[in-house]
């Protein structure tokens, strides 16, 4: 189950889930470099140390990302459909079921995944995305 690539609806848009960065690489044809946000189910699952300033924002967002680091990004899912799966996986990487660099495609996105969960809508506006530093943040998307 954790190499599984999962295509639901997440909070933001239709998007491909699985616990193996690898996999998710070779289905969206993907340069192995680039990182993957993680969708978690609850605040404690978070693995780094949010800055004392933003603990708050992060505590009430929605439909947010936030990066840490270079290689820690996380969204804390509050969608209770899509929390469902989640929790059952603990956590797992997320990101659009389009190919790299392209609009989505309903054909490329079932020919990719392993596990379809139905019912899936039309694709919605990505999440904002911040980068949080010690001092100050910076709102990417």
């Amino acid at each position: 189950m954790d190499s599984c690539l999962f295509l639901t609806n997440t909070d933001t848009t239709i998007g491909l889930l699985s616990k193996d960065k690898e996999r998710l690489d070779r289905a969206k044809k993907r340069l192995p470099n680039k990182s993957y946000i993680q969708a978690l189910p609850s605040l404690a699952s978070i693995k780094k140390r949010v800055p004392k300033k933003f603990r708050r924002e992060v505590r009430v967002a929605k439909k947010s990302t936030f990066i840490l680091s270079k290689e820690y990004s996380f969204r804390v899912i509050k969608d209770k459909r899509h929390n469902l799966l989640i929790n059952r996986l603990s956590w797992a990487y997320t990101t659009s079921a389009n190919q790299s660099g392209k609009d989505f495609d309903y054909t490329f996105a079932y020919s990719r995944a392993d596990i379809i969960i139905y019912p899936l809508s039309k694709p919605k506006t990505p999440s904002a995305i911040y980068k949080l530093g010690k001092i100050k943040q910076k709102r990417l998307r």
